[in-house]
């Protein structure tokens, strides 16, 4: 089965995020900034975490339905590697839980809906005992129209929540105030009424705390997620490329490898991963030296933008990466582009995209290296990263059937739930291929983002038409994991005082200006003393007393 997580890619990516990617789950944008703390009657700011935090969130009870060819080993996703006996698959939810209750759930989707009560709805629907009507609406542009949700007095039963539209503070808060508490249905042991959240590990129902309170079902995402430079590994075994192991490698083998005249560049846009390079920690950090840091503060952050910059000089970026127009992916798959990247997730859409288009493509990815060619500096991704909630108010029967559509969703590999979440109904939405499920035309417009937003199992890789990606994919995790760090706000669920809400808004433009070569250095090291005096140093002092408080991610 394919990995079970959408993705939008690096597009949705700031640079300031580059080095706490999540997964081949949905990525996120700016430094994850997001509501927490507090309770429903007093004061929001600050954040929930150490033991009250465990106090809040549900026992876990890890799955045993499927081990995985492949463990987790520092921070990775598991890998499935071995075929499926689908004759064979476990249950997971032996009982119906959903009532068939109406539920009206507000989702993001990439890509065309499919119709209202379309075959792959009403086999979810009979299976898990739901009744839903969804509310998809374009996850390019969903933040407008969850503001608008979150603004009015008509909330959807359930609406998805992402991370990275979470930016602005006013909707930590309408978080906050709109979604209810699921404590009382889903701390502590209350939990194994719902086998498969239980099995969601604990540092993500951490991440779905908010305002105090557990209102997020998270969608679980592994540690160690981080941006991949995939590279042609076709293309570079045919020129004879040796891959780059440092920052002055990659400049040097660039330039040697592009001619503009062929409409052949080394590479995109390299920001999504430049950080990861350089070693900057996303957010707020206490550094080796007891400092507590913002990370436009620290000299790595104009090393990576500089470096970044050195490669737009060179000419060696695609053009249209320079002008931040059409895709990247396609670019790479064509051959413009020998670097490119990506979440994860890419390494088996590219590689399934292209099995038979182009039988020669190969795809692999580049293990990052530290800026001077030795080991890497990572920094552990957000234990989740979009959270499906209850709205309050909602009556019993609602949030029964809602954990139960959540229940079903977040199935493990190696059961019929997942299959059927995954791929839908044999002969309609797949048929089987010496083993293998492949897709109909009407389960690709049919089994697409939906069900899948709604609660995920701990993160997996496994893809039985091409399982040697997912060995690939789990075992790069592997070996970049062995050099992840995690910042001192690692898991927390954090929202600044409103008054800080912009306070950071000016780096992302700025960043892309400097790279691209429209604003100097001093210009930069202009906004960082500006965002000192303008509350940055206040608010540094506001992240002191709360890791005082608190204690750190670390």
């Amino acid at each position: 089965m394919t990995l079970n997580a959408a993705s939008s890619g690096p597009s949705r990516r700031s640079f300031l995020a580059s080095t706490a990617v999540a997964t081949a789950a949905v990525a996120g944008g700016m430094p994850l900034l997001t509501a927490c703390g507090g309770s429903d009657s007093g004061k929001r700011e600050g954040a929930t975490s150490g033991k009250a935090a465990d106090k809040l969130i549900p026992t876990y009870v890890p799955s045993t339905v499927a081990k995985p060819d492949i463990a987790s080993k520092n921070g990775s996703s598991a890998g499935y590697t071995g075929k499926v006996d689908l004759a064979a698959l476990a249950t997971s939810v032996p009982k119906k839980l959903g009532t068939g209750a109406p539920l009206e759930i507000m989702s993001p989707l990439w890509g065309t809906p499919p119709k209202p009560g379309c075959a792959y709805y009403k086999a979810l629907d009979a299976a898990a005992g739901t009744k839903v009507t969804w509310q998809n609406q374009d996850g390019n542009t969903y933040g407008q129209k969850l503001g608008a949700i979150l603004a009015s007095s008509s909330i959807p039963d359930m609406v998805v929540v992402p991370s990275w539209e979470l930016v602005s503070n006013k909707l930590p808060n309408a978080v906050s105030a709109k979604f209810m508490d699921l404590g009382p249905y889903l701390a502590g042991d209350k939990v194994k009424r719902y086998p498969n959240l239980a099995a969601i590990p604990s540092d993500s129902w951490r991440m779905g705390i908010f305002g105090g309170a557990l209102r997020g079902i998270p969608m679980p995402s592994a540690p160690a997620t981080f941006i991949v430079p995939y590279y042609r590994k076709d293309i570079f075994d045919k020129k004879g490329y040796s891959v780059p192991k440092s920052a002055d490698e990659f400049l040097s083998w660039a330039k040697e490898a592009t001619s503009a005249k062929a409409k052949v560049y080394a590479c995109g846009d390299m920001s999504w991963v430049s950080g990861s390079i350089f070693g900057v920690c996303p957010g707020w950090n206490i550094d080796s030296d007891g400092k507590l840091r913002y990370n436009v503060e620290r000299p790595e952050y104009l090393e990576a933008l500089e470096w970044t910059r050195k490669l737009f000089d060179a000419g060696v970026v695609h053009p249209d990466d320079r002008a931040r127009s059409g895709d990247a992916g396609q670019r790479f798959t064509a051959g413009q582009i020998l670097v490119f990247n990506s979440d994860a997730s890419g390494w088996y859409t590219k590689t399934a995209e292209q099995a038979q288009a182009n039988p020669e493509f190969q795809i692999e990815g580049m293990d990052i290296f530290g800026a001077d060619g030795g080991n890497p500096t990572l920094y552990a991704s957000a234990p989740a990263t979009i959270w499906s909630m209850i709205r309050k108010g909602a009556s019993k029967t609602t949030i029964e059937n809602a954990l139960a559509a959540a229940d079903f969703a977040a199935a493990p590999y190696g059961t019929k739930e997942r299959m059927l979440v995954d791929y839908g109904v044999e002969g309609t939405h797949y048929t089987v291929k010496n083993g293998v499920p492949v897709k109909t035309d009407q389960g690709n417009s049919e089994v697409i983002n939906a069900w899948t937003m709604l609660a995920a199992p701990a993160p997996y890789f496994a893809h039985p038409d091409f399982p040697d990606v997912a060995r690939k994919q789990a075992e790069w995790q592997q070996r970049m994991g062995a050099f992840m760090k995690k910042s001192s706000t690692y898991g927390m669920n954090i929202v600044e005082p409103t008054r800080y809400a912009n306070l950071a808004s000016q780096f992302e433009q700025l960043q892309i200006d400097y790279v691209r070569g429209n604003k100097k250095l001093s210009d930069v090291q202009a906004a960082i003393s500006t965002w000192r005096s303008s509350g940055g140093d206040k608010l540094r002092d506001w992240y002191k007393e709360l890791l005082d408080k608190n204690g750190s991610g670390n």
